[in-house]
């Protein structure tokens, strides 16, 4: 009855504080801890420490290169490859922000491309909906393929020492070469699909209507944003230049254990390398950028960054400490049905997310108890992309700033709330995406 009780006290929290956003998860999540210790007499976990001081290296080196305008030079690049194919936009946009994501480690870069991709879209008589939905749903499945997102790093410092069936530990070159087939097919299909979704504009009554007042025809098609044409400071490219050189590096060092120094025998730990170059590439942007220390903490990487960190430990530590005091029980139960039904691993995970709204935040909360009622570390890995499914509802920012970028009001929230743009390319992207890493994961041997 107790365990009811405090699954009670756990979902209550994460309902509340999901309509409330933000940092909420986090705030709200240290009140659950409250009431499970002092009002259950439940042992206070252990916080994920490691793992927010890799989240906080991530999101200090990203918020430096936005600071220095090096990310202006990735848009600009994403940019020109859009405009030089603009039939094509709805599978080149996703595959764009999906890029961009794997390179800063944040899916909220999709913000600076949704107006471009508006643009494009509208003045070649494409469907807006069809690219603006499909490239939210992609910028924050490119999330799990990232060797600096929140969540990749994260995963990385979870599964570290714990042995996957080929006999080896869970390393960043591993996770990914499971991840990014995934995501980058699950992509792929999410954009081809979208291509034929609705109705094209000049079949569609509601827009023609729309247009016909020449006043409301001007908002919709309006003057385009665009970086194209602007001349970039040599210091951003360098600033851009640096923060890609120091993600390859963590790449080789990852993928080459001999490079790494020894420490008690051991080669250094990925967990702190990736710390250490983190801070190291933010420190030398810092520099050769000419950085302001305040433009670093108020940008949006810093904000965004900052607020899945509180989400991570404040969730992270509830969880922990309410499934903590009852892994007997939910190893029992749960063990025997992922036995029987793995895939239901990816079910959970999903709707799991969908609550925390947040990838790391989700992956920090349930990898830990998945991996101690005996969920092998290789179908952790094979379901890595499970932990985004807050596409379900339409009320992610990204989300919502697709549809308030679209003045052509084709992407949009259904009568029935469920019914809205996001959905189906979501399930058709992550599903597909679940599967092929699946597959891979099962030829690769991990599972």
């Amino acid at each position: 009855m107790e365990f009811y009780l405090q699954l009670f006290v756990i979902l209550g929290v994460l309902f509340y504080a999901a309509r409330k956003g933000g940092i909420a998860l986090g705030l709200f999540g240290g009140l659950g801890v409250v009431i499970l210790v002092f009002g259950f007499g439940l042992a206070p976990g252990n916080p994920p420490i490691k793992v927010m001081l890799v989240m906080l290296s991530v999101i200090v080196a990203g918020s430096t290169l936005q600071a220095s305008g090096g990310l202006d030079c990735m848009l600009q690049v994403a940019e020109k490859l859009l405009r030089k194919h603009p039939k094509y936009i709805t599978i080149l946009a996703p595959l764009s922000t999906t890029t961009l994501t794997f390179l800063c480690g944040t899916g909220h870069v999709v913000y600076t491309m949704l107006p471009i991709i508006y643009d494009i879209s509208i003045k070649t008589g494409i469907r807006p909906e069809r690219p603006l939905a499909a490239s939210t749903v992609a910028a924050q499945m490119g999330i799990i393929i990232s060797p600096v997102s929140v969540a990749v790093v994260s995963l990385i410092a979870m599964l570290s020492g714990h042995i996957m069936l080929n006999g080896q530990e869970v390393d960043l070159i591993g996770l990914l070469s499971i991840t990014i087939p995934g995501t980058l097919t699950g992509v792929l299909v999410m954009g081809i699909w979208s291509m034929y979704r609705g109705k094209d504009l000049k079949d569609d009554a509601d827009f023609q209507e729309l247009v016909k007042d020449p006043e409301m025809k001007k908002y919709v098609y309006g003057e385009g944003k665009t970086l194209q044409g602007v001349k970039l400071p040599t210091k951003q490219w360098a600033s851009m230049w640096i923060f890609l050189g120091a993600i390859a590096v963590v790449a080789i060092l990852g993928a080459i254990p001999e490079l790494r120094p020894l420490i008690n025998n051991k080669p250094l730990s990925m967990v702190l390398v990736i710390q250490m170059f983190m801070l190291l590439a933010g420190a030398i942007i810092y520099i050769v950028g000419g950085v302001k220390a305040k433009e670093v903490s108020n940008n949006e990487v810093f904000k965004s960054g900052m607020v899945a960190l509180v989400a991570v430990f404040g969730v992270a530590w509830m969880t922990k400490t309410m499934f903590g005091a009852h892994l007997g029980e939910i190893k029992e139960t749960l063990g025997a049905v992922l036995e029987v039904y793995p895939w239901a691993y990816a079910i959970i995970f999903v709707l799991v997310s969908k609550l925390i709204n947040s990838q790391g935040a989700t992956l920090a909360a349930m990898v830990p108890i998945a991996l101690t009622i005996g969920v092998e570390p290789g179908l952790v890995v094979a379901f890595a992309a499970s932990c985004y499914g807050y596409f379900i509802l339409p009320t992610y920012p990204s989300d919502l700033a697709a549809i308030n970028f679209d003045r052509s009001g084709t992407t949009m929230i259904g009568r029935f709330v469920i019914n809205h743009s996001f959905i189906i390319p979501g399930i058709i992207g992550v599903g597909t995406s679940l599967t092929v890493s699946y597959v891979v994961a099962k030829l690769v041997g991990i599972i």
